[in-house]
């Protein structure tokens, strides 16, 4: 977006200046779903679309905030001191914001007077693209920029999760959080959910491109079933420690899950489990491929996650198997997967840049013979993370 459009969005608002302009990317993952919980592997990338703050500086202590994105055309307040720690149950989108704000002054951060700020945001609203996430890295860094804080990017990466936790009630793990707030341009992050340990690669796919296709239905992941999801693999682990000493699904090889499926012996909860370990085992194997420039086993291993969510995991849903498996069909397409937390939301598809624009046409026109409505296609630039701009 135009900063000059933002700045002038915030003065009809607030009939001032704005002061600063930041922006927080969203993120896509490449492989490694639902997995980030179950501290396993995981290799996103933050993207151009994202989210964007104008924000301007206060006497008092009142928090006045405005989103370009909701309908209402309301200005929400809240006051620094009285009542901050009071979720909002009208507006989930302000708690997002909330949460950073509590956590920072619980650590002993000095935020010592109010603000305005406009969120502007252009990820699609409930594309699974994690716009909580963008909201959160975008909250930490401005209040880490306008106030000064000496807050490391990691503290306020995981400060992202605990709103998401805690504040909101979404048991979600760390990948969204740190894909936005610690991406790279032109890079994926492959990551290590159970030790945080990561290395930047170059997401180099040559000839081909990633197409970001979201199913334009709308989702919350928090009244969704995700936490059923963490729920049951959580129960699989202790059904597993009758045996063996494990806190996490991800410790587990295919071979070592195979060998003590007895312990677990309930259908549903073997199928969430072997999703768990076989997607860590495919992340590290595309890893693999990726070094190794073999883009077609890259491709195969997304398909392979796409059918271990949608059989496994149980997490994908009429909308996300249209457009990947009709991706699949399509020339030029290496593969294609819902990614994010399921349900709704997005998939993606890696796809030559040739034939990209017959990718969206030909899945675009199924789609909506399927479903009924229009799919929205989107080319996912891989950027850096949040910044004042």
């Amino acid at each position: 977006m135009d900063k000059q459009e933002l700045l002038n969005e915030y003065k009809n608002v607030f009939n001032e200046d704005g002061e600063a302009v930041y922006f927080s990317p969203g993120r896509i993952n490449v492989i490694g779903e639902h997995t980030d919980y179950n501290g396993g592997h995981v290799f996103p990338c933050a993207i151009s679309l994202g989210t964007y703050g104008v924000y301007g500086a206060r006497l008092d202590k009142t928090v006045a905030m405005y989103s370009e994105n909701m309908e209402d055309g309301a200005v929400v307040t809240f006051d620094l001191d009285s009542n901050e720690s009071e979720k909002d149950e009208s507006r989930s989108w302000v708690n997002y914001f909330k949460g950073m704000i509590i956590y920072l002054k619980d650590l002993g951060y000095q935020i010592d007077h109010g603000f305005n700020l406009l969120v502007h945001g252009n990820l699609p609203y409930g594309a699974g693209l994690s716009s909580s996430a963008s909201i959160e890295l975008l909250m930490g860094t401005i209040l880490k920029d306008q106030f000064d804080l000496d807050v490391a990017q990691l503290d306020l990466v995981k400060l992202g999760q605990k709103t998401e936790n805690q504040f909101v009630g979404l048991n979600s793990g760390i990948m969204d959080q740190f894909a936005v707030g610690m991406g790279k341009k032109d890079n994926a992050i492959f990551l290590d959910c159970s030790t945080l340990e990561y290395k930047y690669l170059p997401l180099e796919l040559g000839d081909y491109e990633i197409v970001i296709m979201s199913t334009n239905k709308k989702h919350s992941l928090a009244s969704s079933k995700y936490n059923e999801r963490v729920a049951e693999c959580q129960e699989a682990v202790k059904r597993l420690n009758k045996k063996l000493n494990i806190s996490k699904l991800g410790e587990l090889d295919e071979e070592t899950f195979d060998q003590y499926t007895y312990l677990i012996n309930d259908e549903t909860l073997i199928k969430r489990a072997r999703h768990a370990v076989s997607e860590n085992q495919r992340t590290l194997r595309a890893i693999d491929a990726m070094q190794k420039n073999d883009l077609e086993e890259l491709g195969r291993l997304i398909n392979a996650s796409h059918i271990s969510l949608h059989y496994d995991y149980e997490v994908s849903g009429k909308e996300l198997d249209t457009l990947a498996e009709n991706a699949w069909q399509q020339p030029g397409v290496l593969g294609a997967r819902m990614i994010g937390g399921g349900f709704a939301g997005s998939a993606i598809a890696i796809v030559r840049k040739d034939k990209a624009q017959e990718l969206k046409e030909n899945v675009g026109k199924i789609y909506r013979e399927k479903i009924g409505y229009d799919a929205s296609f989107y080319d996912a630039e891989v950027v850096g993370g949040p910044q004042r701009i």
